[in-house]
């Protein structure tokens, strides 16, 4: 079996988004904001990234929409 990890940024809106992508690579999912939603789709062995705070920080009272970001094949 094959596992990939699943890379979440959460909270990016502007040219910080380029310096994670240096950091850790293109994500899979962009949350636009830490809400339940971003939540429960994080997985145990998944990596987070926060543009700001970290995951204790209070949940968003609403959901985001969120964005699925595909990587290139190369």
């Amino acid at each position: 079996m094959t596992f990939h990890r699943v890379v979440h940024f959460i909270g990016f809106r502007g040219e910080e988004y380029w310096s994670a992508v240096k950091a850790f690579g293109r994500p899979d999912m962009i949350h636009m904001g830490w809400d339940r939603r971003a939540q429960r789709d994080i997985g145990e062995d998944d990596l987070v990234v926060f543009a700001k705070g970290d995951e204790h920080q209070p949940l968003s009272e609403r959901n985001y929409p969120d964005l699925i970001e595909l990587k290139s094949p190369l």
